[in-house]
């Protein structure tokens, strides 16, 4: 498998037909391996704190999630400069990546 489906100017990855941020390129190998090692690490907190029923730690973990999503670049302010909106979250199909999405669509 060669990886997710990336739109061309690869800010987003495409899942079942909808948008979602990418980390940012920009950020140091190491910086982005920290940060994806929290993000997981909260990500099993939330799972925890679910399983016990504690609101006060899953609020936590949830935080937490919040927090390494937008330091790698996939939440909070787009980590692109140009100017482009941010469609993190919407079908391709409703997008400027439209005509982009059909040809790919077709070839599947």
């Amino acid at each position: 498998m060669s990886g997710p489906l990336t739109t061309p100017d690869g800010r987003y990855i495409v899942v079942r037909g909808r948008l979602w941020r990418r980390s940012d390129p920009a950020l140091a190998p190491e910086v982005r391996q920290a940060l994806v090692d929290e993000l997981m690490a909260a990500r099993r907190a939330v799972h925890a704190a679910t399983r016990g029923g504690d609101a006060g730690a899953l609020r936590q973990a949830r935080d937490r999630v919040e927090a390494a999503k937008v330091g790698l670049g996939e939440r909070g302010p787009p980590w692109w400069r140009d100017g482009a909106p941010d469609l993190n979250r919407r079908m391709a199909r409703n997008t400027s990546y439209a005509a982009w999405y059909a040809g790919v669509e077709d070839r599947t």
